[in-house]
């Protein structure tokens, strides 16, 4: 069945749904500029900068995929006491999305400077240091809070430290009956016990798994994997290939629906928002992998960290 043939849950539907992410936050940075030279200093271009913006990035995206698509979303996070943690806020605010912001003196909020030039990235600069265990450990207790008031709860993973206690918050979220969606980073995934899907990519499950020989081989290592970790369903996001779910010993493909690919920046992010949105509603796991796929080839097509709209989604 195709995402056509699926029904979309309607809107208003959706806007009944709460959407709990919880996980590392970032700002994007982007600097817009024109190209017409090259540096005598060394043999790269140089940019003359013309327009800065300000995005959403990490789990703040996320929550924006979730709040642009119609559902509600809640941040849990950390940030530092810095001028990005102020940006953050402002945006977090202008777009509408409730926030519970921790924050460590200690921190620096991470931000992500990508120098535009030509409608091409020509360069990022990060700027990170993971948080206090302290101010971490206090989410927890924000957490249990806010699980009553949520559908499901998703968990955005870039492994900046911000999910140090996840084994424990995906625990507290199954015994209060919540669907537990993970966007996983890293080798072990053990940390991600009892969760209900983690949607990882080709390269992070390769990690974890290892390289696999041909579909057959990939289905059985994903069922030690899923066996292992207790975990009833693993959605492989595959970039030009689709996305493919397994799920109580079937294997469900679908193929990729972008006619353009322009930008993969945060597809991952718009994908299991997506998802998360969607089971919320009530659509099978198959149903909400479909229309996933259709929302993440969407976003490909646009500059940078960006959103699917509900109405983009249906057309």
């Amino acid at each position: 069945m195709s995402a056509d043939a699926a029904m979309l849950p309607p809107a208003a539907e959706l806007a009944r749904k709460r959407i709990l992410v919880v996980g590392d936050v970032m700002l994007d940075r982007y600097w817009h500029g024109t190209v017409d030279r090259i540096s005598p200093e060394a043999p790269v271009p140089v940019v003359r900068i013309e327009r800065e913006e300000e995005r959403l990035g990490g789990a703040a995206n996320v929550a924006l995929n979730v709040k642009t698509l119609g559902a509600r979303a809640t941040l849990l996070t950390v940030v530092g006491a810095d001028a990005a943690a102020q940006s953050l806020g402002r945006l977090l605010t202008a777009h509408g999305i409730e926030a519970a912001l921790h924050t460590d003196p200690q921190l620096a909020t991470i931000v992500k400077l990508r120098v535009i030039g030509r409608a091409q990235q020509l360069i990022r600069v990060d700027f990170e240091n993971e948080p206090d265990h302290e101010v971490l450990g206090e989410m927890v207790d924000v957490f249990v809070e806010q699980l009553p008031a949520h559908d499901v709860v998703l968990f955005s993973d870039y492994g900046k430290g911000g999910l140090a206690h996840i084994p424990r918050m995906i625990e507290l979220a199954r015994a209060a009956g919540k669907p537990v969606l993970v966007d996983p980073k890293g080798r072990d995934y053990q940390r991600y016990a009892g969760a209900s899907v983690i949607t990882p990519n080709r390269g992070e499950l390769a990690q974890v798994v290892g390289h696999w020989r041909d579909e057959p081989d990939l289905a059985a290592r994903v069922a030690t994997l899923r066996e292992a970790i207790g975990v009833p369903a693993v959605l492989l996001t595959r970039s030009e290939e689709g996305m493919t779910l397994f799920d109580s010993g079937r294997v469900v493909h679908e193929p990729a629906r972008a006619r353009e690919v322009f930008d993969v920046t945060g597809a991952g992010d718009t994908v299991i928002a997506a998802l998360a949105a969607l089971l919320a509603a009530g659509l099978p796991l198959e149903d909400a992998m479909r229309w996933a796929n259709k929302a993440g080839s969407i976003v490909v097509g646009k500059v940078g960290t960006a959103t699917v709209s509900y109405e983009e989604l249906k057309a």
